[in-house]
């Protein structure tokens, strides 16, 4: 009788339920340390973005308030009126040029710009990636020296190039110096170059393609997520490029953004805050659009660039 007790006692169906709720109650303090866990992780995160979100939030508040409000409500996010007289006084701009010019040549110069960057960029990453040709390692190296060199030790012999051409004024010394692309995206396009297999160049060169007829064909088709990065990246930093047309533009019909906002701050007289504000805040569209449109672009080109095939 003893020995059939303590076989069914011991039997493992016997010991299965007591199992389950041991590691069951064992499992609720893990549960509730990874619930505490994620409570500060997203608390933390939470907080983090409201600090890096606030300044826009601020301007955009403040683009809202009267005048003669934005200064005494510094800290108050939440207008007590709201007003929209800041965007009409700051879209009708100053000296008989209203913002839609200003718009117009910042777009103009921020489209040509970018796209001439992006496909000579292009050109360059593929002839360091895919062509022999002699001192190609000496050229890169001074091709990604220029990297080091601060804007402001190119712009001074530049300015005495373009003074020497008579282009003082124009658009030909914003756009000029980007015909030979950029250091930075050739180097990220030739890390994705590298990544495509050079069979399909060798398969393309049987069918009787050149250098030229492999680069259109071939491969720029497959460096888009590459292309599309690097336009999203070179259209943020031309938008809000203020030192280049500063030192190469001097009539106000020729404006960028950038120029124009500086334009509306007058220290001989009171500065409308109220317009800048909302002209700052405009100019933020593109951006976020931009953004919004191509985000998985962008996530696509960095996540796949270096990496190989």
């Amino acid at each position: 009788m003893k020995a059939q007790i303590s076989s069914f006692i011991l039997h493992p169906l016997f010991f299965t339920p007591k199992i389950m709720s041991l590691s069951f109650d064992l499992s609720v303090p893990k549960q509730k340390r990874e619930l505490i866990k994620s409570f500060f992780y997203h608390l933390f995160v939470g907080g983090f973005c409201l600090l890096m979100v606030y300044p826009l939030l601020w301007l955009f508040s403040s683009s809202l308030k009267p005048t003669d409000e934005i200064w005494r409500t510094v800290m108050q996010l939440i207008p007590s009126s709201i007003t929209f007289d800041n965007y009409v006084n700051g879209w009708a701009g100053f000296g008989n040029i209203s913002f839609t010019t200003f718009y117009q040549n910042s777009l103009i110069y921020t489209v040509l710009a970018t796209l001439i960057t992006v496909f000579f960029s292009g050109m360059v990453a593929y002839g360091f990636s895919r062509v022999n040709f002699i001192g190609r390692k000496f050229w890169f190296a001074c091709m990604i020296t220029t990297l080091m060199l601060p804007v402001q030790v190119v712009i001074i012999p530049q300015y005495i190039m373009f003074s020497n051409l008579k282009w003082l004024n124009t658009l030909y010394p914003l756009l000029l110096p980007r015909f030979g692309g950029q250091a930075f995206f050739i180097f990220m396009i030739m890390q994705f170059v590298r990544g495509i297999p050079k069979e399909l160049d060798e398969a393309a060169e049987i069918d009787g393609c050149g250098k030229v007829g492999i680069f259109f064909r071939i491969i720029l088709p497959l460096i888009q997520p590459a292309l599309v990065t690097c336009a999203i990246f070179s259209f943020y930093w031309t938008w809000e490029d203020f030192l280049t047309p500063l030192i190469y533009l001097n009539s106000p019909k020729l404006y960028t953004i950038s120029l124009a906002l500086r334009s509306f701050a007058d220290p001989s007289a009171n500065t409308d805050w109220g317009a800048i504000f909302a002209m700052s805040a405009l100019s933020l569209m593109p951006v976020f659009i931009i953004f919004i449109f191509f985000q998985r672009y962008l996530v696509q080109g960095i996540s796949t660039t270096g990496l190989k095939g």
